[in-house]
């Protein structure tokens, strides 16, 4: 019981503690969806810098979703958490959104991420905006502060679906099974 409560302690604390320090967390709705949309364009910057031809790949799909993910992984659990926004490319509309996720494996550490989905079509955008559901396995490795550190990060496509992973910063070694739920933000919305 001890161990429950401070594992969830630390998830807690660790999920604020990110989203805090990416501007993300805190002030009005307005702020929080500028924050959004400004980790959103610096996500991208570094992804096009790493991958340059994802720039076309993200400009000729049905949409994306750029979010922002903080994970603590202690022996046997994971949990995690964050925010994002997807766009529609047909429409230029943006939804902002919040995601959680726990999981089952080894590991240990903690690690700060963000992600980016590209639909390749409009089914797989509507899939994702209706359902928010992933299921997944994830093995990594990351060492990472700022600029410092290496992480392996991965590309992932499933379902007309590819996913870009990029690691901020943590100390991570994890071997996991993962559920992640996706869902609108209705405060930012």
């Amino acid at each position: 019981m001890r161990i429950a409560n401070l594992t969830l302690s630390l998830v807690c604390l660790f999920t604020i503690a990110s989203c805090t320090s990416t501007g993300i967390g805190g002030g009005n709705a307005a702020e929080r969806r500028q924050g959004i949309l400004e980790m959103r364009q610096d996500v991208l910057t570094e992804l096009y810098s790493i991958k340059p031809d994802t720039r076309v790949q993200i400009g000729s799909a049905a949409g994306y979703a750029v979010f922002t993910n903080a994970n603590i992984n202690l022996i046997l659990a994971s949990f995690g958490g964050g925010v994002g926004v997807v766009r529609d490319n047909e429409n230029g509309g943006d939804t902002f959104m919040r995601m959680g996720e726990v999981g089952i494996g080894l590991g240990a550490g903690v690690k700060d991420f963000r992600a980016v989905f590209v639909f390749h079509d409009h089914a797989a955008l509507d899939r994702f905006m209706d359902l928010g559901i992933a299921v997944g396995g994830q093995a990594d490795a990351a060492a990472k502060a700022g600029d410092l550190g290496a992480a392996v990060g991965g590309e992932a496509i499933v379902d007309n679906v590819t996913v870009y992973q990029l690691t901020q910063s943590g100390l991570a070694l994890q071997a996991t099974i993962k559920g992640t739920r996706y869902w609108r933000d209705s405060q930012l919305n």
